[in-house]
C-alpha cells in the first residue's frame, strides 16, 4: 500500500514536471516572437533616421552663389596662340602681252603693300615672250592677289600653294636668343674680374665665340620675321605661244626609265653637237694649214734623200 502511495507521488511529480517544461518552451518561442517584428522595425526605422539626419545636416543651397558661378564660368576665355605660318605659292598665266601683265602684275601687288624681289624675263618674240616675276605680300592680301593675278592677267594654267608652321621654330630662336644674350654679359661682367692674362683671353675667346652664336641666331630671327611678315608669290608670264614645261611625275618601272634614257641621249648629242659647233670654226682655219705644213714637211726630207744617193753609187762604181 505504502510502496502504491510512492509510486503514484513519482507520477505526479513527473507529470508536473512535463507540465512546466511545456509551459516555459511556449513562453519563451512567445517571447522570441515577439522580440524579432520589434527588431526588424527598429532595423526599417534606422536607415530612414539616418536619412532624415542627411537631410538635417545638408546645407540649403544659395541660388546667388550658383549664379555667380555661373557668370565666372561664361566669362572665361580661352587665349589663342598667335601662330606664325610662312605662305608660298607659284603660279603661271598665259597672257597675251607678256610685257603688258607684268606691269600690271607689278601694280596689283604694290596696291597692297607688296613689292617686287626678283625679275626675269626672256628676249624672245612677242608670242613666245616670258617673265618670272617673285613678288613680297602681305599675308592679310595674300588670297586676294591670288585671286586678282588668276583673272586679271589672262588664262592660270598652273597654281601650287605651301604653309608651313614655323611657331616653335621661332619660339626656339628666341628662347636660345635670350640665353645666348644673358650668358654674354655674364662673361663680360666676368671679363672685368679677371686678374691675370691668361684669365683674360680665356674669357675673350669664350666671348668671340658666343658673339658669333648670337649674330647667327639674329640672323635666323630676322630671317623668319622677314618670311613670316611676307608671303612669296613666283609668278610665271608666257605668251600665247610659248611652251610651258610639263611638272607632272614622271612615270615609274620600264617607262619612266625608258624616258630617262632618251633625255640623257637627248642632252650628250645636244652637248656633242654643241661641242662640234664650238669646234668647226677652228678646224676651217686650222686644218689647211696642219695639211700645208705637212706637205711641206715631206718634200724637204726627200729632197735630202736624192743627192745621198748618187753619192753612194758613185763610190760603189
Amino acid at each position: 500500500m505504502r510502496r502504491h502511495q510512492i509510486g503514484v507521488a513519482l507520477a505526479a511529480a513527473c507529470a508536473a514536471l512535463l507540465l512546466s517544461g511545456c509551459s516555459g518552451g511556449m513562453a519563451g518561442s512567445a517571447s522570441d516572437s515577439a522580440a524579432a517584428p520589434e527588431t526588424a522595425s527598429r532595423a526599417e526605422s534606422a536607415p530612414a533616421d539616418r536619412a532624415g539626419a542627411a537631410e538635417r545636416v545638408r546645407p540649403t543651397p544659395q541660388p546667388e552663389q550658383d549664379e555667380k558661378d555661373e557668370n565666372l564660368a561664361s566669362n572665361v576665355q580661352v587665349a589663342q596662340q598667335d601662330r606664325k605660318v610662312i605662305y608660298t605659292a607659284s603660279m603661271t598665266v598665259r597672257a597675251k602681252d607678256v610685257p603688258a601683265a607684268a606691269q600690271q602684275a607689278k601694280q596689283i601687288v604694290t596696291t597692297v603693300g607688296g613689292y617686287l624681289a626678283r625679275e626675269e624675263t626672256s628676249s624672245a618674240e612677242r608670242t613666245r615672250a616670258s617673265a618670272l616675276l617673285e613678288f613680297k605680300i602681305p599675308p592679310a592680301r595674300y588670297s586676294e592677289v591670288l585671286g586678282s593675278l588668276g583673272k586679271d592677267l589672262g588664262r592660270q594654267l598652273r597654281l601650287e600653294q605651301g604653309t608651313q608652321d614655323v611657331t616653335l621654330q621661332v619660339a626656339d630662336v628666341d628662347s636660345r636668343l635670350k640665353s645666348a644674350q644673358q650668358a654674354l654679359d655674364s662673361l663680360r661682367t666676368l671679363l672685368k674680374r679677371a686678374d691675370t692674362i691668361g684669365q683674360v683671353l680665356d674669357v675673350e675667346r669664350e666671348i668671340a665665340g658666343r658673339e658669333a652664336d648670337l649674330e647667327s641666331l639674329q640672323a635666323q630671327q630676322k630671317e623668319l620675321a622677314a618670311q613670316v611678315g611676307m608671303a612669296t608669290l613666283t609668278l610665271r608670264l608666257v605668251g600665247p605661244t610659248a611652251v610651258v614645261p610639263d611638272s607632272s611625275e614622271e612615270p615609274a618601272g620600264f617607262l619612266g626609265g625608258l624616258k630617262s634614257g632618251w633625255d640623257s641621249l637627248v642632252a650628250f648629242l645636244k652637248i656633242l653637237l654643241t661641242a662640234l659647233g664650238t669646234v668647226l670654226p677652228w678646224l676651217v682655219v686650222v686644218a689647211p694649214v696642219t695639211v700645208l705644213a705637212i706637205v711641206l714637211l715631206r718634200r724637204r726630207r726627200r729632197r735630202r734623200r736624192q743627192p745621198a744617193a748618187p753619192a753612194a753609187e758613185a763610190q760603189s762604181s
